[in-house]
């Protein structure tokens, strides 16, 4: 018996989505979450939970997200779990690259199915393609500049997304923090969550502390709640006088997205009087990026990143292993470090760097995502330490 065309019995499996590469590559897949296109750069991610955090990390802002695990959505989303600090605000990946359809969601904290939630965020999505190959392609070549697109009725303008694609710039050299820091100044005071509680409230803090947000996640001013901190948060521009004149007990430097050396311009002098003024400093992600850059280090732009959550990194200062959660694209270039600024850790995959400490200064930051818990919580001691520099700071 033959199958014709039109017979029912073989459905019509057109490409709702397309993958534009800047060199002409096209990859077809089926569309979910919202329809349009988007521009960014291509990264893959190895983590297998915690979709909903990394899709609304400020830090993947200009990017799109392949997913090396295959089943992402299945447990569904929540409001709980959303990293961006303004709930309404949409900072974070422009799209997300899957292999398998979404399935439905199977787990008691799930309120929404992840391809509504995509939809409500304005996030473009694309599954049915193989993504192994689409990371063996960044591995050896690099993350590559491309557009996602996404239209129910399968009808595209090839080429104008393909020179969209060729014609994007890149992030090397692009400043992304005024898209996700904060407008005005807040504070905050929410702790982290607890099994059959949920989140607590610091009451009685010890510690006054300035976050700087270059694109800031919930649970790091939640992990700084946790350890005493009444969190009060500025703007990126926030200049050093302004900062300094709240006496903080300690100053934090966000994560956040782009290259640090376009942000640099304007945060690196903040930076440097805040060294200066002897008060305690936490930085991280693009935090630690730029305190590299404040004390004369350079960075550079990786060959394909850093995005998973089974990141192995050893502390030099103590010979322990962490498992931790990593995103950043750029690096502190470790051979350019300056005397008085020493090496603390380092990536166990590739010897990069991923942390520092000014000598004869309260004064640290890590590459990594000491916050985020991709199973273990290996890297929490970290907010302990700051406020135990803030603590023989205010007793000396």
């Amino acid at each position: 018996m033959t199958q014709h065309d039109n017979d029912p019995a073989w459905p019509d499996h057109k490409p709702t989505a397309l993958l534009v590469l800047a060199d002409g590559t096209v990859l077809e897949g089926f569309g979910l979450g919202a329809e349009g296109h988007a521009v960014g750069e291509v990264c893959f991610n190895t983590a297998m939970t915690g979709y909903e955090e990394i899709l609304t990390d400020p830090s993947y802002a200009g990017q799109l997200i392949t997913f090396t695990f295959p089943h992402i959505g299945n447990v569904g989303t929540n409001e709980e779990d959303i990293e961006t600090v303004n709930m309404a605000a949409t900072p974070g990946a422009r799209g997300v690259i899957l292999r398998t359809a979404i399935t439905d969601p199977s787990n008691y904290r799930a309120t929404k199915h992840l391809d509504q939630w995509l939809k409500a965020r304005g996030i473009i999505g694309l599954s049915g393609i193989d993504t192994r190959a689409l990371t063996a392609l960044i591995r050896n070549k690099g993350m590559p500049n491309a557009v996602i697109a996404h239209a129910r009725n399968g009808e595209f303008d090839l080429h104008g997304l393909k020179e969209e694609a060729r014609e994007w710039p890149g992030l090397e050299g692009m400043d992304l923090v005024p898209m996700v820091t904060s407008g005005q100044r807040f504070t905050w005071d929410e702790t982290p969550w607890l099994w059959d509680k949920g989140f607590g409230r610091q009451e009685k803090p010890e510690f006054n502390v300035v976050a700087i947000d270059y694109g800031i996640k919930r649970n790091i001013l939640r992990l700084l709640a946790g350890v005493g901190c009444k969190v009060t948060v500025v703007p990126a521009t926030t200049s050093s006088e302004d900062i300094l004149a709240m006496k903080p007990d300690g100053v934090f430097l966000s994560n956040g997205p782009g290259d640090p050396a376009a942000t640099g311009k304007y945060a690196v002098p903040v930076i440097q009087d805040v060294i200066k003024s002897g008060t305690p400093t936490f930085g991280i992600c693009l935090g630690h990026q730029m305190l590299g850059l404040a004390v004369g280090a350079k960075t550079k732009k990786m060959h394909q990143g850093h995005h998973g959550a089974n990141h192995p990194v050893k502390d030099e200062t103590t010979g322990k292993v962490e498992i931790t959660s990593m995103n950043h694209g750029f690096a502190v270039d470790e051979k350019t470090l300056p005397k008085g600024a020493t090496q603390t850790h380092i990536s166990l995959f590739d010897g990069s760097n991923c942390g520092i400490q000014l000598d004869g200064k309260p004064v640290f930051s890590v590459q990594y995502h000491p916050e985020a818990s991709p199973g273990p919580r290996d890297s929490h001691y970290l907010f302990q330490r700051f406020a135990d520099l803030m603590r023989q700071k205010k007793s000396a």
